[in-house]
């Protein structure tokens, strides 16, 4: 039996975003949204728990430029794991997994431009977003 990540029970689904990053809080936003089933769970990475996570799968805590999912499968990063995402939810979202046609190094280099250059883009928060009463079940806690 393998060993679960901290802070992470058997069938669970995490989502790690930036909770300063303003595109990312909109990505978490949206999960909250669309996720009617609530199959995901979502903490930032810079909370204890994300920092947790991340170690766990030997990421930089100091500096964490993707978004990540970790699964049963284990840890998806970029790309891979938006499409996972992506194809947990209801259409017409789910309909964007066929870009998994679109080879990973060109996904995921789309991908980087875009996560590097995201505090430029789109801003950044001062302090990470806190989840209001309805959505406090969403969210891992310290």
């Amino acid at each position: 039996m393998t060993e679960l990540a901290p802070g992470r029970a058997a069938g669970e689904r995490i989502v790690l975003f930036d909770g300063v990053c303003k595109l990312c809080n909109g990505w978490a936003k949206f999960l909250i949204r669309h996720d009617d089933a609530r199959q995901f769970r979502l903490a930032s990475v810079q909370s204890a728990r994300g920092q947790a996570l991340l170690a766990w799968y030997g990421l930089p805590t100091d500096r964490f430029d993707s978004m990540a999912l970790v699964d049963d499968a284990g840890l998806h990063v970029r790309t891979d794991a938006w499409l996972r995402i992506l194809a947990r939810l209801p259409l017409p979202w789910r309909a964007l997994r066929v870009l998994r046609l679109v080879p990973r190094p060109l996904r995921d280099w789309c991908y980087d431009r875009i996560a590097l250059n995201r505090y430029r883009l789109f801003g950044r928060h001062a302090v990470c977003m806190l989840p209001t009463a309805d959505h406090a079940g969403r969210f891992l806690h310290d």
